[in-house]
């Protein structure tokens, strides 16, 4: 674990989630973290309740690929609770994305038991960008898997890895 006062004043955050797959909406968010935090650890969650699409391995292998060139981001999986994960990574903050005010019910709630959990740990709530509002990964499956266009809302190597998990042809996208 890293101890913060053997590092300095380093801000150390983590942005947890499925990412099944990571969408532009994520990335939004990723960058705009950088800003504020000196790391950002992107926790890829592999006990999460949901039947994804691809693996934990295929997932931290696709958020690596679309993240690297970020100065200060890092790439891990993580099991179990979250705030066990933070705490072993030397965070004092956990990201959190928010698209719409439908969002915040469900976030707030998670804040607080997470806050019961690791008092000294915040959470920052960062809005996504006007226009990735609407995106969310479930929504990116969904059309993809019908051959519908996502260009443009997921980085092009998540294009390809979902036309290929699709199996589905250049042509077939159109």
């Amino acid at each position: 674990m890293i101890n913060p006062q053997e590092v300095g004043a380093l801000r150390v955050a983590v942005y947890p989630g499925t990412f099944d797959p990571i969408t532009n909406g994520h990335l939004d968010v990723i960058k705009r973290s950088c800003k504020l935090f000196d790391r950002i650890i992107i926790g890829v969650a592999g006990d999460n309740y949901k039947n994804t699409l691809f693996s934990l391995e295929e997932r931290v292998a696709l958020v690596r690929e679309v993240t690297r060139g970020l100065e200060g981001v890092e790439v891990k999986a993580f099991q179990g609770l979250l705030m066990d994960f933070v705490r072993r990574e030397g965070a004092c903050a956990v990201v959190r994305g928010l698209r719409a005010v439908s969002d915040f019910e469900y976030e707030f709630q998670m804040s607080i038991m997470n806050k019961k959990l690791s008092e000294e740990v915040e959470t920052v709530f960062l809005m996504t960008a006007t226009e990735y509002s609407f995106l969310s990964s479930s929504i990116i499956r969904q059309v993809a898997s019908l051959g519908g266009c996502i260009r443009g809302l997921v980085p092009p190597a998540v294009e390809r890895a979902l036309y290929k998990k699709f199996n589905l042809t250049e042509k077939s996208k159109l």
